[in-house]
């Protein structure tokens, strides 16, 4: 006999003995193209182990792509409504187009948590916690800290304009370096590029070419990451151009450790899936509700101090 196991089925078994509910769970989050979205789902079906072992169970849902992705969000939101679910946990990056379902939802009993972005709707939506970063420090702490490295031109490309949490980002690194003494701007590029890693690196290469000055690119998604280092490395800038991003990955990290890339910003999506998940559950369940709203998952920096310790993380899908 595995004792481990002995133990764990003892331990799933004292908590689903005696729950009063099963919660039906719908996690609504973005595009399936989009890898970002893995380490969200990691957390969240994580969770879903002990969700099940009550009875319960948990329905992710995503948009198909991020072109119209406040309506399609608010689909998905109205789907799982009418699908009765008891929980809703969803991302809030467009809120003109989200909140009337998201209080529908509620209107109809629905308990919901936020993830990710929506930090600043969480009392107007009425949800009853907010799982992430707040957008707008995260990149002022990022702008700050490639000013403090020596940029005196940073370029924050954004890959969806008119999203909530995507533009606050880049309000932010502009905020966080001016204050530093460097001066920054916002490259907003159509959503029709979004994923579109060759046509992105081309528009961030020709904004090189225009302005021979911009000495830090930092972008908002690591695939962009990816784009802007093509950008940078095919113009051979990669000594006098420093790369930063939101998010990390195999590739991110990579380039971190052989110093091709100065540092990344980590909100650790997989506590974002995992907390908001487990606790709307627990709610639901239990009527337990966490005092602290919201529950701040980040930003932390990555960089070449702190480089070995986050491989780990990376590899086991969690990071």
């Amino acid at each position: 006999m595995n004792f481990k196991k002995t133990i764990v089925g003892a331990v799933v078994a004292s908590i689903t003995a005696g729950s009063a509910m099963a919660a039906d769970i719908a996690l609504v989050i973005g595009s399936n193209q989009d890898a970002f979205w893995n380490v969200v789902k990691k957390g969240a079906e994580d969770a879903a182990v002990l969700v099940e072992a009550r009875g319960g169970s948990l329905t992710i849902l995503q948009t198909q792509g991020y072109e119209n992705y406040g309506p399609d969000l608010a689909v998905l939101i109205e789907q799982a409504t009418a699908q009765g679910v008891d929980g809703i946990a969803t991302v809030l990056p467009v809120p003109e187009a989200q909140l009337p379902a998201i209080k529908a939802a509620i209107d109809a009993g629905i308990k919901v948590t936020l993830l990710n972005g929506g930090s600043d709707s969480l009392e107007e939506s009425g949800a009853l916690n907010y799982f992430g970063s707040e957008e707008y420090t995260a990149g002022y702490e990022g702008g700050k800290y490639l000013a403090k490295a020596g940029a005196k031109n940073i370029l924050c490309h954004n890959q969806t304009p008119g999203t909530a949490n995507l533009d606050a980002r880049c309000r932010g690194v502009v905020d966080g370096a001016t204050e530093v003494g460097a001066s920054a701007r916002e490259l907003p590029l159509p959503a029709n590029l979004d994923q579109d890693v060759a046509g992105t690196s081309a528009a961030i290469e020709a904004e090189l070419n225009g302005d021979p000055s911009i000495d830090a690119v930092i972008t908002l998604a690591t695939w962009a990451a990816d784009a802007a280092y093509g950008a940078i490395n095919s113009l051979g800038k990669t000594d006098t151009v420093k790369l930063g991003t939101f998010d990390l990955s195999p590739s991110t990290l990579d380039r971190i450790k052989a110093g091709t890339q100065t540092m990344a910003i980590d909100q650790t999506p997989y506590y974002q899936g995992f907390l908001s998940v487990s606790t709307l559950a627990a709610h639901i369940d239990f009527g337990t509700k966490i005092a602290t709203a919201p529950v701040l998952t980040g930003p932390a920096i990555v960089d070449a101090s702190n480089i070995d310790a986050t491989f780990a993380g990376v590899e086991a899908g969690t990071r």
